[in-house]
């Protein structure tokens, strides 16, 4: 069970209760799988970014400071994919060959845009 929201907590005898439509934003928000969905993509584009962008103003208008800022950027989005990973993994029982599937998608540019229709079908079956 979801611990409750500070909406929900009862005050001075008034217990508060969210609407419907709010408490499945809240769900989908709590969804492991949403979560990796959104760190995948987050991080699908800052590589992008530092392939189109920071690593062609290094070699090509010598600002090397580009790739390092966008690459660290970078670097805390792919920890914060793979941990999200291994999240989903053990939480939601996924096979190890769809793990890896979505690991080495997001190896590959544009490759957790390619898998993200699935993903959202798991995400929807959860």
């Amino acid at each position: 069970m979801n611990p409750p929201l500070a909406s929900e907590i009862p005050r001075g005898g008034f217990r508060l209760e969210l609407s419907p439509a709010l408490r499945r934003v809240r769900q989908v928000m709590m969804s492991p799988v949403h979560f990796l969905r959104i760190t995948a993509l987050t991080e699908a584009v800052s590589f992008l970014v530092l392939l189109g962008i920071a690593m062609p103003l290094k070699y090509a208008a010598g600002l090397p400071v580009a790739v390092q800022i966008v690459g660290w950027i970078h670097g805390v989005l792919f920890m914060a994919f793979c941990v999200a990973l291994a999240n989903v993994f053990f939480r939601e029982r996924w096979p190890v060959l769809r793990a890896a599937i979505v690991f080495i998608a997001a190896l590959i540019p544009f490759g957790p845009f390619l898998i993200d229709r699935r993903m959202k079908e798991l995400e929807q079956a959860e």
